[in-house]
């Protein structure tokens, strides 16, 4: 599974600062995050023969695109990344890093193990967003980087740059990284292009809250899946297997759905059983059953807590006093946001608990004075 990469730390010098990207390809993604880049104070240069590039950013040739970049993306489909890096090599300089965004990491980082080998410093990276989902302001925005130790301090400078322009860092393995892209990624687009192809009415207004995801996934197909669907499923050494396995499942299922309940064996009805997350994970079964033992405890605790508020009204009513007392509901909530805070949750969070705990105990102490 990914994981957060660490920042520099361990007595690590903090890594070179990047300050001038270049861009080997300026597609609709590579124009994307070059915004990113540019808005958070970052030099963005882009060659790209067949984008419209405009203004300073645009570079004439691949020459003029490197000459001082410290990092030059390579933002061309995952098929063209080889022949790409062939042309750049004799234009880089000692030092400069290369990096991939391609949604493939397995061929991308062994065509710049290969071409650029241990002499030129190279990262390869997933961005796990697109302009579509920059457009609609989703976040966080989130990277995977594929660890590279023949180079760890370029890998470290690629992560500082992401994490300036806001990204959450994955670390995750080239093979491991497309293997979990093959059941998530890719058969998210392939089950969205057969849909398509079905003929599936993504916009029907009345389509049920359970299709909204669905109808969401096959318009960000629509949007991407040109130069997004062959790359995904052609350049993934798991796709196939991924796609054969989806195929057989449905087969299964659709076949036990053409059994008549009253003729169906237990296999048909095993095959249309949905199973709860809670029996594909055993960690998550214990941890909600230990979470329903912890309800049972917060329920215990408030039900003496009303005995103690149902005290304090007797009490209230014995001398005179008010139901409500603001000073003292005052203080006790600034108390519950400090304890919050001290024990790292977040205190507007807990303190809308306490607002519900608290007007139960005034429906307490109002039912009983009204007695």
């Amino acid at each position: 599974m990914p994981h957060s990469l660490p920042h520099s730390g361990g007595g690590l010098a903090p890594p070179a600062r990047i300050g001038k990207v270049a861009f080997l390809g300026y597609g609709r993604f590579g124009a994307a995050l070059g915004s990113l880049l540019h808005d958070a104070g970052i030099s963005v240069r882009a060659f790209d023969p067949s984008a419209e590039i405009r203004g300073a950013a645009r570079a004439a040739s691949l020459p003029e695109l490197v000459d001082g970049a410290d990092l030059v993306l390579v933002a061309v489909p995952v098929p063209a990344v080889r022949e790409a890096l062939l042309a750049l090599r004799p234009h880089l300089a000692p030092g400069q890093l290369v990096a991939d965004v391609g949604s493939v990491k397995s061929v991308p980082a062994s065509a710049m193990a290969e071409v650029l080998g241990e002499g030129r410093p190279w990262v390869a990276t997933h961005p796990l967003f697109g302009p579509a989902s920059l457009a609609r302001g989703e976040r966080p925005l989130r990277v995977v980087v594929c660890p590279n130790p023949t180079h760890p301090g370029a890998v470290r400078r690629v992560v500082a740059l992401f994490e300036r322009i806001g990204c959450q860092v994955l670390e995750q393995a080239p093979e491991e990284h497309d293997r979990v892209m093959a059941f998530t990624h890719a058969l998210a687009f392939f089950i969205a292009k057969g849909m398509m192809d079905a003929g599936v009415p993504a916009g029907a207004p009345y389509a049920p809250p359970s299709f909204q995801g669905i109808a969401h996934t096959i318009e960000t197909v629509r949007v991407d899946a040109g130069h997004l669907f062959a790359a995904l499923h052609r350049e993934n050494p798991f796709a196939g297997e991924a796609r054969r396995r989806l195929i057989d499942a449905l087969v299964a299922v659709d076949r036990s759905l053409d059994v008549p309940t009253k003729d169906a064996a237990p296999e048909d009805l095993a095959a249309l059983a949905i199973p709860d997350l809670g029996a594909l994970s055993p960690e998550l079964r214990e941890t909600r059953e230990l979470i329903d033992d912890l309800d049972l405890e917060l329920v215990g605790l408030l039900a003496r807590r009303a005995e103690l508020v149902q005290r304090a009204g007797r009490a209230k009513a014995t001398i005179g006093a008010a139901v409500r007392d603001p000073v003292r509901e005052a203080r006790l909530m600034e108390s519950r946001r400090r304890c919050a805070l001290e024990l790292g949750l977040d205190p507007d969070g807990v303190a809308e608990v306490f607002e519900v705990i608290l007007r139960h105990s005034r429906s307490l102490q109002e039912r009983r004075s009204a007695v």
